[in-house]
C-alpha cells in the first residue's frame, strides 16, 4: 500500500477538449474507481429528479457553482497540506538538531559517563530516526500539495471555458425568444390597428393625424404593414425554436456531461489526496513507533526498544566507577594516624603507646619505600631487564607482569597496579637479587593502558582456540620492536585492515562502532601472530566477509600496545592542549606535540588518520562523524585505564581535533 501511495503517484488533472472529450482514456477508468460504492449510487427515481433539474434552465448555472464549491474544497486541502508540510520539517530539521547537540553535551568532560552516556547515544540515533521518518512525511505531504494545486488550476481552467460555451448557447435562445416577444408585440398592435380602420373606428389617436389619406389609402397600408409584421414573427419563432431545439439536443447536455466530468474529477482528485493523506499518517506514525518500541520474534533480536535502554541505566554503576577513576589520585589515600613519639632524651617512649606500625599496602609510605628503592641500586641491587634470559613467546608459562614494570615510578596508576604479583605480601625491605621473582617470558603480556586483572595468567576467550603458534607475533609488541623486526614504519596488520574497511566497509553504518564476532577476531590474531605476511584482507573470505571484525582487530592491537600510540610520555601534554578552547590554538598546539612522537608512532598515526578522514568522509552514509569516530578511538589510541579515565572526554577532544585537521597536521602524499 505504501508504494501505491507514494508522492510520485500523483493525481494530474486532465485537460478537457471543446467537443468534450477526455484527453486520456485511461483517466475515465481511474475516476470510476475511485466514484462512490455501488450501495450509495442514486436509485431511478432519484435519477430522474436529478436529470430533470439538471435539463432544466437552471441546470448549467447550479452545476457551475457547484464545481467552484469542489475547486474551492481543493485548494483550502492543498494549502492545509502545504502548512502541514512546513511543521513537519521544521520539527523533523529541530529534533535532528537537538539531537546532536544532546549527544555532543553527553560526552563532555564535565557530563555524567559511564551507562547513562551510552544510553543518550542510543536515545540520539532513535530520535534521529523519528527525525528521518518525519521529513519523509513533510516531502510526501508537499508532493501532495503541489499535485492538489495543479488539479485545481487545470479544472477552474477548464470551468472558465464550458461556463463561456455554456452560457453563450443560453443566451443565445434567450435572445431568440426575446425577439419573438418584440416581434408579437408589433404584430399584435398592426392588427388592433388594421381592424380599428375596417370598423370605421375613429378613436385611435395617431390616425387623426393622418387625415390627408382617405379611408381606403389608411386601410390598404395597414394591411400591408400587419402581413410583414406577420412574415417577421412567424420568422422569429422559427428562429426561436431552431435555438431551442439545438440547446436542447446538442449545446445544453453537452455543457452538463463536461461540467459533471470536472465535479467527479476534481472530487476523486480529493478524495485520493485524503486517502493518501491518512495513509501517509499511519506510515509515519507506525515507524516512529516501531523506532521506539522495535517488534522482535526474541528478546535478544532486533535493536533495543527505548525502554530498553533506559533501563540499562545504572546509576550506582556509574556512580562507582566515576569514584574509583580517581583511586589512583595522590590524596586518595587514608592519612597515617597520629602517633605520640617521646623523645629519647626523656626516656624513650612512654608505657602503653606502641610504636608506629608498619605501612600498609597502597599507602602513602609504601609507595615511597618502594620508589626509594627503584631510584637507589646502590643500596638496593635489583636484576636489570637486561639481565634476564628471554624466552620464546610461544613459552606456555604464564605471562605475569613483572614487578620492575609495575613499579616503575613514572607511571600513575591505581594502588593495585603496586602489586607484584597475586599472593605476594609487600614489606619496606629492600629487595635484594635472591628474593626478587624469577625473570617472566617475553610472551606478549597485557599493555599498561589496559584495565589490568588480578588473574595469574593471559587465556584467550572461552571457546576459541589457537591453533597458530605465533612464530612472529605482533600483538602486545611495541611500535618500536615491530618496526627493528619488520623494517615497515607502519605495522602490517594496521596496513591490511585499512584497505579491508576502505574497500568493503566505507558505507557501512556504524563501521568501527558495531562490535564484530569474537571468535573471527580471535582467528585473525592468531593468523596474524603466526606470519601477518600471509594474511590478505583484500579477499573477504580471509575475515569471514566480516569487516566489523577487521575494525574490531585493528582497535585490539592498538590497545595491547606496550605504549599507547599517543605515547604515555605525551600524555599530559595533549590533555593539556585539548583543554585550550581556541580551535585554532589548539590545533597548532596538537600538531607540534605530534611532530614529538617517535618516527613509529607517527607514521602510524599519520596512516589511521588519513584513513579516519577517509571513514568521516562517508558520514551521511556510516553516520561515523568525527565526533562518532573520536568516542569510538579517544582512549583506545590515548590510554583506558587509571587516571585517564578522568580525561576520556578530553581524549575524545584530542581526537576529534586531529581528525578535522588532517591535512592541516599530516601531508596527503
Amino acid at each position: 500500500m505504501a508504494e501505491s501511495l507514494s508522492p510520485s503517484a500523483s493525481f494530474s488533472a486532465r485537460p478537457l477538449s471543446q467537443d468534450g472529450a477526455i484527453a486520456s482514456a485511461s483517466s475515465n477508468s481511474g475516476l470510476a474507481d475511485l466514484n462512490p460504492p455501488s450501495d450509495s449510487a442514486p436509485n431511478d427515481q432519484t435519477k430522474e429528479r436529478i436529470e430533470t433539474i439538471l435539463q432544466s434552465e437552471i441546470g448549467v448555472t447550479t452545476l457551475l457553482a457547484r464545481l467552484k464549491q469542489s475547486i474551492a474544497s481543493a485548494r483550502d486541502f492543498s494549502t492545509f497540506l502545504k502548512k502541514r508540510s512546513v511543521l513537519e520539517d521544521e520539527h523533523a530539521q529541530g529534533l535532528k538538531k537537538l539531537a546532536r547537540q544532546t549527544q555532543e553535551a553527553a560526552h563532555k568532560p564535565d557530563t555524567r559517563q559511564g551507562t547513562y552516556s551510552r544510553a543518550q547515544d542510543e536515545i540520539t540515533r532513535i530520535h534521529e530516526q523519528m527525525a528521518d521518518h518525519g521529513l519523509q512525511f513533510a516531502v510526501s505531504l508537499y508532493q501532495m500539495s503541489v499535485d492538489l494545486s495543479e488539479l485545481s488550476e487545470n479544472i477552474e481552467k477548464s470551468r472558465k471555458q464550458w461556463k463561456a460555451s455554456g452560457l453563450a448557447a443560453e443566451k443565445k435562445v434567450t435572445d431568440a425568444e426575446a425577439l419573438v416577444e418584440k416581434a408579437k408585440a408589433k404584430y399584435d398592435s398592426l392588427a388592433e390597428q388594421y381592424d380599428r380602420v375596417k370598423t370605421g373606428d375613429k378613436q385611435g389617436g395617431k390616425f387623426g393625424l393622418k387625415g390627408h389619406k382617405s379611408a381606403i389609402q389608411q386601410e390598404e397600408e395597414l394591411s400591408r404593414k400587419v402581413q410583414n409584421a406577420d412574415a417577421d414573427y412567424q420568422a422569429k419563432v422559427q428562429a426561436a425554436q431552431s435555438a431551442r431545439k439545438e440547446l436542447l439536443a446538442s449545446h445544453r447536455p453537452q455543457t452538463i456531461h463536461q461540467l459533471r466530468q470536472l465535479i467527479f474529477e476534481c472530487d476523486s482528485g480529493l478524495t485520493l489526496q485524503l486517502q493518501k493523506y491518512a495513509a501517509f499518517n499511519e506510515r509515519n506514525l507506525l515507524g516512529k513507533g516501531l523506532c521506539v518500541s522495535p517488534l522482535k520474534n526474541a528478546p535478544s533480536d532486533g535493536p533495543k526498544s527505548l525502554r530498553e535502554i533506559v533501563h540499562e541505566v545504572d546509576s550506582t554503576k556509574d556512580f562507582n566507577q566515576h569514584i574509583l577513576t580517581h583511586e589512583g589520585s595522590s590524596g586518595a589515600v587514608k592519612a597515617p594516624e597520629v602517633q605520640y613519639h617521646r623523645h629519647p632524651t626523656l626516656g624513650g617512649p612512654l608505657p602503653g603507646i606502641s610504636p608506629a606500625p608498619t605501612s600498609q599496602p597502597g599507602s602513602f609510605n609504601t609507595r615511597q619505600n618502594a620508589q626509594t628503592s627503584l631510584a637507589v641500586p646502590s643500596q638496593q641491587p635489583l636484576a636489570s631487564p637486561s639481565s634476564q634470559p628471554v624466552t620464546s613467546p610461544t613459552t606456555d608459562l604464564p605471562a605475569q607482569l613483572s614487578p620492575l614494570t609495575i613499579m616503575n615510578p613514572d607511571t600513575t596508576d591505581s594502588a593495585s597496579q603496586y602489586q607484584a604479583y597475586p599472593g605476594s605480601a609487600r614489606s619496606n625491605q629492600p629487595l635484594s637479587p635472591a628474593s626478587a621473582p624469577a625473570p617472566f617470558p617475553s610472551s606478549p603480556a597485557k599493555p599498561f593502558h589496559q584495565t589490568s586483572s588480578n588473574a595469574p595468567m593471559m587465556q584467550p576467550p572461552n571457546g576459541f582456540s589457537n591453533n597458530l603458534p605465533p612464530v612472529r607475533p605482533v600483538f602486545g609488541l611495541s611500535l618500536e620492536d615491530l618496526f627493528r623486526r619488520d623494517g615497515t614504519a607502519v605495522p602490517v596488520i594496521v596496513y591490511q585492515c585499512i584497505q579491508a574497511v576502505e574497500m568493503f566497509g566505507l558505507d557501512m553504518e556504524g563501521i568501527y562502532r558495531q562490535s564484530g564476532s569474537a571468535n573471527h577476531i580471535n582467528h585473525m590474531k592468531a593468523a596474524f601472530d603466526n606470519d601477518s605476511s600471509k594474511v590478505d584482507f583484500t579477499n573477504p573470505e580471509s575475515f569471514f566477509h566480516d569487516v566489523n571484525s577487521v575494525a574490531g582487530l585493528l582497535k585490539q592491537f592498538f590497545r595491547e600496545l606496550p605504549d599507547p600510540l599517543f605515547t604515555r610520555q605525551f600524555y599530559n601534554d595533549f590533555i593539556n592542549a585539548a583543554r585550550i578552547e581556541n580551535d585554532g590554538q589548539r590545533r597548532d598546539s596538537l600538531h607540534a606535540i605530534i611532530n614529538g612522537l617517535p618516527d613509529p608512532n607517527y607514521a602510524t598515526l599519520r596512516a589511521l588518520v588519513l584513513h579516519l578522514n577517509r571513514v568521516q568522509e562517508h558520514a551521511s552514509n556510516n553516520r561515523m562523524t568525527a565526533g562518532n569516530i573520536a568516542i569510538c578511538f579517544g582512549p583506545t589510541l590515548m590510554g583506558a585505564s587509571g587516571a585517564s579515565l578522568i580525561d576520556s572526554g578530553w581524549q575524545n577532544r584530542v581526537i576529534e581535533t586531529v581528525l578535522l585537521n588532517t591535512f592541516q597536521i599530516f601531508d596527503d602524499d
